[in-house]
């Protein structure tokens, strides 16, 4: 009797852990990225014996329409809202996306993280003829994905996939990749080197005056630093989007930054 009441007591606390997840999930965004990404997700993955990214690829050859980019779209959303939550720039946001793109009409376009290829294949769909999207993506198995993704909607052609860390990519984009400069950058990799990367495609010289910096999820996970220097510096013009972060009801937003060129650090 008495060696139960130890495993009763770690089965209420897991109950009562579980319960508080539940509970805070749609009230903050770590605890919500947390219970799908870290408690979820390992679930699924063992259960159907692979990955939630193959998962969705596996969705969309499914039942999107091969060179359709928006069947493409439309199918991961649905998968993502429906099914599995994943961490792509979601369909109100990629309003956003759309319209800087199609405002910005770019020649070169960088993107920091493709994950499975999402917002690749909503930018890359938007390019004016002749123009050029390159990704960079750090882990392999997302930029497999991604290829993939993008050879199934038709816009290989118009996309470069590079595997790899942003820090490293960047300084070889100009001489490897035959970059002169760049018309827009979409953030959307690892908070942490939002900054630092803004810092190093300055200080490679890949920004000329009217590039465009737009940033996802500055607001949910956040990039304080990198709001910080953009807002208060006088070498960018600065708009804010506010939206949702990516399929749930929880405020997020995209930061435009306009590169206007050298001058004083700081705004007096």
């Amino acid at each position: 009797m008495m060696g139960a009441l130890p495993l009763l007591l770690t089965v209420l606390l897991c109950l009562a852990l579980l319960a508080l997840l539940l509970f805070l999930r749609h009230r903050s965004c770590l605890i919500f990225v947390f219970w799908n990404e870290c408690v979820l997700q390992p679930i699924h993955d063992r259960l159907m014996g692979d990955s939630k990214e193959q998962r969705i690829l596996r969705y969309v050859l499914q039942h999107a329409v091969a060179r359709d980019p928006q069947s493409v779209l439309e199918a991961i959303d649905t998968y993502c809202s429906q099914k599995e939550w994943a961490m792509n720039v979601g369909d109100k946001k990629g309003l956003i996306v759309d319209t800087v793109v199609q405002e910005q009409r770019p020649s070169t376009l960088l993107e920091l993280g493709a994950y499975c290829g999402y917002s690749a294949v909503r930018m890359a769909r938007l390019l004016p003829p002749g123009a050029r999207l390159l990704t960079i993506e750090l882990n392999p198995d997302y930029a497999t994905i991604t290829q993939q993704m993008l050879e199934f909607a038709g816009l290989q052609d118009r996309v470069t996939v590079i595997i790899g860390a942003s820090q490293d990519i960047i300084p070889q984009l100009k001489k490897k990749y035959d970059v002169d400069t760049l018309d827009m950058v979409f953030l959307d990799h690892w908070k942490d080197r939002y900054l630092p990367d803004t810092l190093l495609l300055e200080e490679c010289g890949l920004l000329r005056k009217g590039t465009v910096l737009l940033a996802d999820n500055v607001i949910r996970p956040g990039a304080p630093d990198f709001l910080a220097h953009v807002r208060g510096s006088s070498r960018f013009e600065c708009t804010h989007f506010s939206s949702y972060l990516e399929y749930s009801e929880m405020v997020d937003g995209l930061e435009k930054a306009v590169y206007v060129g050298p001058g004083s650090p700081a705004r007096p």
